[in-house]
Order: C-alpha cells, then structure tokens, then sequence
C-alpha cells in the first residue's frame, strides 16, 4: 500500500490547533490530530449540501449563496452545476493555507471552479459574513469544522448557537435555505433551527454518495 506523504500544515486563526494535508497516491486528506475531517473519496454529502439546497431556490432567477467552508470544492463545485448562470457565489474560508492548496497540490480536485466569474472567495470567517447582512442571501451552506459538534475552533459555536442561527436567519431572504452539513445527528441542533423561525427537514446520506459508507447529516432549514 502507498504510504501517507505529509504536504503541508497549517494553523488555525485563533487556536493552537493544526491542520495537516496529507496525501496517498491522488487521495487526499485534511486531518485534525488523530481525526479526517475530509477524504477526496467522500464527496458525496458535501456535494448533496449543495444539490438539496439548490433545490429549494430552484426558482429563483439569480440566486446568492454563500458558502461556509472551501474543504476540498466538492460543494463548491456541485453549486456550480447545480444553479444557473445568474448566480453569485461567495465562498468564505478561515484558514489561508486551504486555499493556497485549492490552488496548488489540490488544484485537480477543483477544476476551474475557482476560476468561474460566479465565485468569488472571502479569506475570512463565515460568521462575519452573516452578521453583516440582512436578507442578502438565498441560501446559506456550512460546512464548517465538524458540524454542531464542533472540534477545530470554539469560535464555531457561534454559527450554531441560538443566536447564530438567528444571525443566519436574519441573513436569509423570505424562502430562504440554510443548509448544514454534519458528521452526525444532533437532536438538540434541530430543536435550535426550529427555535430560531425555520421549518427543519434532516436528511441521512452516504459518505460516498453511493449507498455505501458512513451515515451524514444534512439539516435543510427554511425560512418561511
């Protein structure tokens, strides 16, 4: 078997954690200590985050979404196929060295999507984002640290916390989705979303995308 190459670290803005890039023949792999928080052979979840989503703005002729998390570009990537020429998507993104691997050893991996005249990518924290504007969006997706249960950045929390999900809902327009990406479920997560004015559907999907590996969550909250 091919060993694991270490490529490159980085740190977290305002932790003491690292990330690590590692890679084993054309799979790749962003680890946290002992744990993976993205495979490039797991895409499916992070490209249903975006496909579901998409799909409650189907009707809306030039969508803005925004984007919490570049990982790997696969939700990047599914938004782009999935929504329509008119749209604007901004992609927020705490850690630099993410996307100078978007553009360097994982530039296979994304394509031209950075490239597309849709995209534009913040290097800042998501959350700043959301507080900054009212009813600026159509749909929200995060895919940030390791979903509500958190285990890259305390900061977190604050996207998933009552008054961060107010902050989101505030930030979404009327039909709006928020659409959250989790590595499991999270009852009392759901019961936040419900509580913060958005009618909740949790959507169980293969790792993979394919029938086949571990269970994620998805949350689609609607802003009614």
């Amino acid at each position: 078997m091919i060993p694991w190459e270490k490529l490159d670290t980085a740190r977290i803005p305002g932790t003491g954690s690292e990330l690590r890039l590692m890679r084993r023949g054309k799979e790749f792999s962003i680890k946290l200590g002992s744990n993976e928080l993205m495979n490039s052979r797991l895409s499916g979840s992070e490209a249903a985050l975006a496909t579901l989503a998409a799909k409650k703005i189907e009707k809306v002729a030039k969508p803005h979404v925004l984007i919490g998390g570049l990982g790997m570009g696969f939700t990047l990537r599914a938004a782009l196929a999935a929504l329509g020429n008119e749209a604007q998507i901004v992609v927020a993104e705490l850690v630099p060295a993410v996307i100078s691997w978007a553009r360097g050893p994982m530039a296979e991996l994304f394509g031209d999507s950075l490239d597309d005249s849709r995209v534009s990518i913040r290097e800042t924290d998501v959350t700043e984002i959301i507080r900054s504007q009212r009813s600026k969006f159509d749909a929200i997706l995060l895919d940030v640290d390791n979903g509500p249960e958190g285990l890259t950045r305390e900061g977190n929390d604050a996207l998933y916390n009552a008054a961060g999900l107010h902050a989101t809902h505030a930030a979404l327009r009327p039909g709006g989705a928020l659409a959250v990406w989790s590595s499991g479920p999270n009852p009392a997560f759901a019961k936040r979303l419900r509580g913060a004015g958005f009618d909740v559907n949790e959507v169980n999907i293969r790792a993979t995308g394919k029938g086949r590996g571990v269970r994620h969550v998805i949350w689609i909250a609607t802003k009614s």
